[in-house]
């Protein structure tokens, strides 16, 4: 049976301005400047410098002409992502006269590393483009974790070249000898014993080391170290020098030259936090304030256009459109880094206040538990809107650069009653955990216990999921000679 109904549903049409807002509230300062060249290349009428006052004529011709335009395209400043509503504010911009300019580092990926060197070894020209492809296998840490009869399969059905399981375990040893060592192991065994190979071989530390990699590997990640005593027939003393080499290895080396390349682009933080005797203030890092201003050509070409348009030709009239397009997505781009610098700041200084006993000094024990909706209902703005400004961002305080997504968290009831940031209950259980004897570690159910007494009542399973987000292992992999 069919059914018809009426249903009225409001639905609110963005602008350009405020699509381009919405995308720009993603971008740290790190990329604002490499946007903003984007923007001046593929828009002749956006131009560097100080934005030229307007007369009233000027401002009263702009608005005329937005009024009555309904012609722009959307598509190149919205993905086909979701766009939530939310409300923009008008901003007091003021400019700024430090230096804009930021480093942005073009580094060489993991992969590109590895095959420059590979350019230097000496191989035949099929060798080498099998060796490409093992490169080219290697996932992110620097692993192979595909069987080598995969890939021999995937070059003879995709690319149509024949070899053997024997050459392509060859070229492997081959990707295994370029640095850093350990690169190209299929499992975590094999890279930490090729970074020993590459240690002095006659260092008994090393040798040891070696044998507990080779023979003794399931009980050394075990951390059953009288296996291993018992087997090797060694003291302790002997054992922990072996120890000592292997904890010095890289579990995973395609990380080191992937961190190398991250480690140039050193984090810009998008804010600034001083302490004036206790008076806190935020500013924004003049490198969000660029100068960019509508070009004047551009506008006396309109003017020019515009005069003329009782006998404009066809071409004419064209010319007059792309001219008014120009200068109108100048505008909004303007407008919107103008808004974006207002929307950064009230949301960052709402998280200043709700946190303000915190950036007083930094103890994380008074983080108050802060959820997205807390601070959307502040400033009056959509929660989608606060995470785009939250992701990706960074302030730097007197007691270190952290990224405003850190001053999120959940809140939880104490014995008390009284409501605590779940930050608050992992400093302390972190706490802890670098206290214990590390002869004797504590088990989940006794830390369980430990913040029970101090107040937190929180379940063992609890504790197992806090300690798994801080990083922290099982009691049994924590223990130590």
């Amino acid at each position: 049976m069919l059914k018809q109904s009426l249903q009225q549903k409001m639905l609110q049409k963005l602008s350009p301005q405020q699509i381009q807002l919405m995308k720009l509230l993603q971008v740290p300062t790190i990329e604002l400047e490499q946007k903003i060249k984007e923007e001046i290349e593929s828009n002749p009428a956006l131009e560097e410098g100080h934005e030229e006052a307007q007369t009233d004529n000027e401002m009263d011709d702009y608005r005329e002409e937005n009024e009555s335009r309904d012609d722009f395209d959307l598509d190149q400043y919205i993905s086909d992502d979701e766009v939530p509503n939310y409300k923009t504010y008008s901003s007091n911009y003021s400019a700024d006269d430090d230096e804009t300019s930021l480093p942005i580092s073009m580094g060489k990926t993991f992969h590109d590393v590895l095959l420059n060197q590979l350019g230097v070894r000496k191989l035949s020209e099929e060798d080498r483009v099998l060796a490409e492809h093992l490169i080219g296998n290697l996932d992110e840490s620097g692993y192979l974790r595909r069987e080598i009869p995969s890939i021999v399969d995937d070059l003879a059905f995709a690319q149509g070249i024949s070899t053997t399981d024997e050459k392509m375990e060859e070229l492997l040893l081959v990707v295994q000898d370029l640095d850093p060592a350990g690169v190209g192991a299929r499992d975590l065994q094999e890279c930490l014993y090729l970074q020993l190979e590459r240690k002095p071989k006659f260092d008994p530390n090393v040798k040891l080391a070696k044998r507990i990699v080779d023979e003794m590997f399931d009980a050394f990640t075990k951390k059953h170290y009288d296996k291993i005593l018992k087997k090797f027939e060694i003291d302790e003393e002997d054992l922990k020098e072996a120890l000592a080499e292997i904890l010095k290895l890289n579990p995973k080396p395609g990380n080191s030259i992937a961190d190398g390349q991250r480690s140039a682009q050193t984090v810009i933080p998008d804010f600034m936090l001083v302490n004036n005797d206790g008076e806190l203030e935020v500013t924004l890092n003049a490198r969000n304030a660029p100068e960019l201003k509508v070009s004047r050509e551009y506008n006396q070409m309109l003017k020019a256009y515009s005069a003329n348009d009782g006998k404009a030709s066809k071409e004419q009239k064209q010319a007059v459109m792309f001219v008014k397009q120009k200068l109108d997505a100048a505008k909004w781009f303007i407008d919107a880094i103008k808004q974006r610098q207002h929307t950064l700041l009230s949301t960052m200084n709402a998280i200043l206040e709700y946190q303000y006993e915190y950036f007083q000094d930094g103890d994380e024990t008074k983080l108050r538990p802060m959820i997205l909706k807390d601070i959307a209902e502040i400033v009056e703005l959509d929660i989608s809107t606060i995470s785009r400004v939250a992701n990706s961002k960074y302030i730097q305080t007197p007691f270190g650069t952290y990224p405003l997504k850190y001053f999120f968290s959940e809140s939880m009831q104490t014995e008390s009653g009284e409501e605590v940031s779940t930050k608050e209950i992992k400093k302390i259980l972190q706490d802890v955990i670098a206290e214990e004897s590390k002869k004797k570690p504590l088990t989940d159910e006794k830390l369980a216990l430990i913040l029970k007494e101090k107040g937190y009542n929180i379940a063992r399973r609890t504790v197992a999921k806090y300690r798994e987000q801080l990083d922290i292992p099982v009691a049994r992999l924590r223990k130590e000679l």
